[in-house]
C-alpha cells in the first residue's frame, strides 16, 4: 500500500493529453491528465460509466441537452451510454476513473500510457 498525491503526479506530467495511470480499483483505472485548448468529438461509453474529478482549473462537459462547468474540487459522474465530450478552453489538471480498457484513440484525444 501507498499513499497517492493526485497534484504531485498530475503536475509531473510534461505533456499534454499524456494519461499517467496512478492506481486501479478494482478492474477501474485511476488516471490523471493535462488538458488545454482542446474539444474532443462526441462519444458513448457503452460499457462503461465514466468520473471526471476536476484536480485544478476548470473546464466543461457537453451533452445533447447542454453544458455542466466543472472547477476544482468537483467531480460528475456519466452514466455508461451518455453522449458526451469535454471541453478544455484553459488549462485544467483531472482525474479520471473508469473500467479498464473503456480508454482508446478514438475517445481519449491523447496518449494514454498504461
Amino acid at each position: 500500500m501507498q499513499k497517492v498525491n493526485l497534484k504531485e503526479n498530475v503536475n509531473a506530467i510534461d505533456e499534454l493529453f499524456l494519461y499517467k495511470r496512478v492506481g486501479t480499483l478494482n478492474n477501474h483505472m485511476l488516471n490523471v491528465l493535462q488538458a488545454e485548448h482542446r474539444t474532443l468529438d462526441f462519444h458513448i461509453h457503452e460499457n462503461s460509466d465514466e468520473l471526471f474529478y476536476c484536480i485544478e482549473g476548470e473546464f466543461d462537459i457537453e451533452f445533447e441537452d447542454g453544458l455542466t462547468h466543472l472547477c476544482e474540487g468537483d467531480f460528475i459522474i456519466i452514466p455508461k451510454g451518455t453522449k458526451h465530450r469535454p471541453i478544455c478552453n484553459e488549462l485544467v489538471k483531472c482525474l479520471l476513473i473508469e473500467v479498464e480498457g473503456t480508454l482508446n484513440q478514438e475517445n481519449t484525444g491523447g496518449t494514454y500510457t498504461g
